[in-house]
């Protein structure tokens, strides 16, 4: 199947969106298919480049497209809709209304990712368009929550036929036969202690205030930081050092096929998200989120104790995870005594959610997909 995958996020990057893009298309690739990425800009990175920064294998096909910010990204979606008519394609794969519109106005199957509610004065009449169209289409909610919100927001209900629960999901063979903890604390440098570790962003509701009150309650742990952008990382280690808080160790950005390695490192692994979740392009996303963070550290088959959101309950549940209140800093720093007393209490934990992420692979997403719009 000749497979075109269109959406304005930038490659390289290092932004969810952008790191979620890679990963589907990837998952298309190694089912067999020929995949085209058609995102907007120019070519800055060759292939080796864009595989260590998103851990990517499987290599695809990337075409880009130019643009001017005076356009607003309509003569991405001109230019894209144009390469549709003129390309074969068997299927589209989006996160755009209007790349689902085109596809659909040229007949051509379409799966359109539904990872927030529509915005401004265009968006929300595009989406409505294309709920009620007669487009072979499907769509990719990432949450139960997000799915009812918009049937709220328009006052319908999706065909079942045309709607799939599609939470984002993991790449789990890199996290297959990594060696023991102590020996990756040792080729990564970190002492050989208990370790916490916290992975992804450092930007607003990722509940850093709170990683570094627990910190400060508990001394005698390592806390090892890793991802962020420049000005983050170098913001926090400025107030770190500042404060003389000794026990927390910002590893900074690094690529994508390094992050089971960090995690695979910790004896916990810490999801203190706040009431208001800022995704990379603004927003908030605490009601509907679909964290990859969450899938890669089930992956990791650690512990892991996580902000107490009504939306995380539709993938984490007390048998795979410890959830806490995220303003009870007692609660926190008890969790991870807890699991550092009762290593065996920690060890079923991390084994289930290693379980249950099987169902959340990337590859077993695209299958589901593919079933849902080829049948």
């Amino acid at each position: 199947m000749q497979i075109a995958v269109i959406t304005t996020s930038q490659v390289p990057s290092i932004t969810a969106n952008s790191i979620q893009v890679m990963k589907v298309c990837q998952s298309y690739r190694q089912l067999g298919h020929d995949v085209t990425l058609i995102v907007p800009g120019k070519k800055t990175a060759d292939w080796d480049e864009i595989s260590k920064i998103f851990g990517i294998q499987t290599k695809f096909t990337i075409k880009y497209i130019p643009t001017y910010r005076v356009f607003r990204r309509y003569d991405f979606s001109f230019c894209s809709g144009l390469h549709i008519f003129l390309k074969n394609y068997d299927l589209i794969h989006t996160w755009m209304p209007q790349i689902a519109s085109i596809a659909g106005f040229f007949r051509k199957p379409y799966i359109i990712e539904l990872h927030g509610m529509p915005t401004g004065k265009v968006g929300p009449k595009i989406y409505k368009d294309i709920i009620f169209s007669k487009h072979k289409k499907l769509f990719l909610c990432i949450t139960k929550a997000l799915k009812e919100m918009y049937e709220k927001e328009y006052g319908f209900k999706f065909k079942d036929s045309e709607i799939q629960i599609a939470p984002n999901g993991v790449v789990l063979e890199p996290y297959l036969n990594l060696p023991e903890s102590a020996e990756i604390k040792k080729n990564l440098g970190i002492n050989d202690h208990f370790t916490v570790v916290y992975t992804g962003h450092l930007y607003q509701g990722r509940g850093m205030d709170l990683l570094i009150e627990i910190a400060k309650n508990l001394p005698e742990i390592q806390f090892i930081w890793v991802g962020g952008r420049e000005g983050d990382v170098n913001q926090w280690r400025e107030y770190i050092n500042k404060n003389q808080i000794k026990n927390i160790r910002l590893i900074g950005f690094v690529g994508n096929e390094y992050i089971p390695t960090y995690q695979s490192a910790g004896d916990v692994l810490l999801m203190p998200y706040e009431m208001s979740i800022a995704g990379s392009s603004g927003g908030n996303s605490v009601d509907f989120c679909s964290p990859m963070k969450m899938f890669e550290y089930m992956a990791a088959g650690k512990p892991i104790i996580s902000s107490d959101l009504p939306i995380l309950h539709e993938v984490l549940n007390e048998k795979n995870a410890i959830f806490c209140p995220y303003n009870d800093v007692n609660q926190w720093v008890d969790s991870i005594n807890r699991i550092k007393n009762n290593p065996a209490f920690g060890l079923r934990l991390g084994n289930q959610a290693r379980v249950d992420v099987e169902k959340y692979s990337w590859i077993e997403r695209a299958k589901k997909s593919l079933d849902g719009i080829v049948k």
